[in-house]
């Protein structure tokens, strides 16, 4: 992508393009940075490259999530036959995305992705034209009344019939003060018994080599600020679904491809897993 902080090359930082603010970094913006992408702006990379030089494991910790997504996808489709997924904070476009993954399983498998950074939706609906079973609105994930009755929502997907709500990696930047378990549940009434929760969430700084607190901080300057938790935290936003084996594990140790070390799992820096919802 070019330079679009101002002229190439220039640095100012201070401009807004096209809905865009760029006087801050982006966090779905950094994340394609790590991830590889091209979909981010001078501002993002510097603030990127600042985390990677503290820890340089972010770029992994990326690549891990990422591998999650196909793993809990192909699943939910070959496995568990669900072919609707609403995708909550889907971030900017890359190989592999939820729609690639599960239509490659079933092509009837029907997609809606949300996300509310206008780089991320704007490239989603290039990369979805012609996708008659998908579609990208653009919404904040807390407002799950919006969403959930969104005119594509609604028209792509069927809420009497089981479905699954991904959440990978949006809820480390909502505060507590923004009630997330609370946004979980407001999704998780929309859905009948047999629909799935899939949830990824970094940890708290002790799962974290090197200073971690530094890297954090700098976040603190970006358009959505980090709020880590603990693994207890996280099991705690299945209330009311049933876990999935192996339950909520490192993210490399949810049912992976081959068998992992330990060491290999702790290196996550995240935790994810998948519930069920049951019978009421």
């Amino acid at each position: 992508m070019r330079d679009q902080d101002g002229d190439p090359g220039s640095g100012v930082t201070t401009a807004r393009e096209g809905g865009v603010d760029l006087s801050r970094p982006n966090p779905a913006r950094m994340y394609d940075y790590y991830l590889g992408g091209v979909h981010n702006f001078a501002v993002d990379r510097r603030a990127a490259a600042d985390v990677l030089s503290i820890l340089p494991e972010t770029r992994d910790f990326a690549l891990r999530n990422r591998a999650f997504l196909r793993r809990v996808v192909r699943h939910l489709a070959a496995e568990a036959g669900i072919v609707q997924f609403l995708d909550l904070g889907s971030g900017i476009p890359t190989v592999g995305n939820v729609h690639e993954i599960a239509q490659d399983v079933n092509p009837a498998c029907r997609v809606v992705y949300v996300d509310h950074e206008p780089v991320a939706v704007a490239h989603s609906r290039k990369l979805l034209e012609g996708n008659d079973n998908a579609a990208v609105i653009q919404a904040d994930v807390r407002d799950a009344a919006t969403v959930l009755s969104h005119p594509d929502t609604r028209r792509l997907l069927d809420f009497d019939r089981p479905l699954a709500v991904l959440m990978l990696q949006v809820l480390p930047f909502v505060p507590e003060a923004d009630n997330p378990r609370g946004i979980v549940a407001a999704y998780r009434a929309a859905c009948v018994p047999g629909s799935y929760l899939a949830l990824a969430h970094s940890l708290t700084p002790e799962f974290w080599p090197g200073n971690v607190d530094q890297a954090i901080e700098l976040y603190r300057s970006s358009t959505h600020p980090l709020h880590l938790r603990t693994p207890e935290q996280v099991a705690a936003l299945f209330e009311g679904y049933e876990l999935v084996e192996p339950g909520v594990v490192f993210t490399a140790a949810w049912r992976p491809d081959r068998p992992i070390h330990q060491q290999d799992a702790i290196s996550s820096r995240a935790v994810a897993g998948l519930g069920r919802l049951p019978s009421r």
